[in-house]
């Protein structure tokens, strides 16, 4: 049985409106107009124990919508989700208690008291035992290397070290999934390397089920292999990201550098050819052609200088892909 399934899943809001026009803020003062929106439309999947999800998709898709459903947060129309065979919107105290949420532009930290009393609180709320607790927190704050922050008012932490406490936070009572929306928001290079590893070893570890809504696409290649792709409220691929990019992205992209500048000539294998400068860039499908038979075929035609082989970045893949599907 899945840890976590939805089954069609619905979620409108109302949004007030203000009346166009020279007059519209007068109007608006007096008339209220709403409009409904369709935040999530008939969304239906499964997640099963300790799985580690990619959930994406462009600003007002749905992500943040769906983590609250599952979170208890927000009831939704109609669908049904069942997480832990809970009900989270009615059955919240028993489900939080086995969740973690990290909100990457909230806080679960209280704002002007040091970091440490904030951890003792949420011991109190979790009703964690004292054994328990401090055990756990010496794990996660060796790991998460935060001793020197414990004593800091929150207000005082620079973004990178407040998510490293408020991912702590999140896990002092040690639960079975945790939900994180855009952790990595705002952080450094060397803050995300760092955040990426810790939840790789908690959920390869500890056995996390983990559910990560992010723009940043170095976070989805370098921990899910599994995506989800949501864009208008509906979910457009649930799947393997390896078969995302073969479907959405079959070709393969040589950027080859020139000792000379020369014109266009036919390649064998190409299917498409862009010239600036010295520089080509050549695609063409590896299902087809070998990429080291592409290869044999340049250095025969050009003068090479230099030679690379990439592929399509993911962020241009899954634009492409929401851009196509969307239409």
């Amino acid at each position: 049985m899945p840890q976590i399934e939805l089954k069609g899943i619905c979620k409108t809001f109302k949004v007030s409106q203000r009346p166009e026009g020279r007059l519209g803020l007068l109007r608006g003062a007096f008339i209220r107009e709403t409009k409904i929106v369709k935040a999530l439309e008939n969304i239906t999947f499964q997640i099963d124990e300790g799985e580690l999800v990619g959930y994406i998709g462009p600003n007002g898709a749905g992500k943040s919508t769906t983590v609250k459903v599952m979170s208890g947060i927000l009831t939704p129309e109609s669908g049904s989700c069942t997480i832990m065979e809970r009900t989270p919107w009615s059955e919240r105290v028993a489900h939080v208690s086995q969740i973690g949420v990290v909100f990457g532009q909230r806080s679960q930290l209280w704002w002007d008291v040091p970091v440490n009393d904030s951890f003792d609180l949420l011991k109190d709320i979790y009703n964690i035992p004292t054994t328990d607790y401090s055990k756990r927190l010496s794990e996660l704050v060796e790991t998460l290397d935060i001793s020197s922050l414990l004593k800091t008012p929150v207000r005082q932490l620079s973004l990178g070290q407040r998510m490293r406490c408020e991912i702590a936070a999140a896990l002092l009572h040690s639960p079975r999934i945790l939900f994180l929306d855009e952790p990595t928001i705002g952080l450094d290079a060397v803050s995300k390397l760092a955040l990426r590893d810790f939840l790789k070893n908690e959920n390869r570890n500890n056995g996390v089920t983990m559910i990560l809504t992010t723009h940043d696409m170095d976070d989805i290649e370098s921990l899910c292999n599994r995506v989800m792709v949501i864009g208008h409220g509906n979910l457009l691929y649930d799947g393997k990201l390896e078969a995302l990019k073969e479907q959405y992205s079959p070709l393969r992209r040589i950027r080859a550098t020139l000792h000379e500048n020369i014109e266009e000539s036919p390649v064998e294998g190409a299917e498409s050819i862009k010239i600036e400068g010295n520089t080509w860039t050549v695609m063409f499908d590896p299902y087809k052609i070998a990429a080291h038979t592409m290869v044999e075929h340049l250095a025969q035609r050009l003068p090479l200088k230099d030679i690379s082989i990439e592929e399509e970045d993911i962020d241009e893949i899954i634009a492409s892909m929401y851009r196509e599907m969307c239409l």
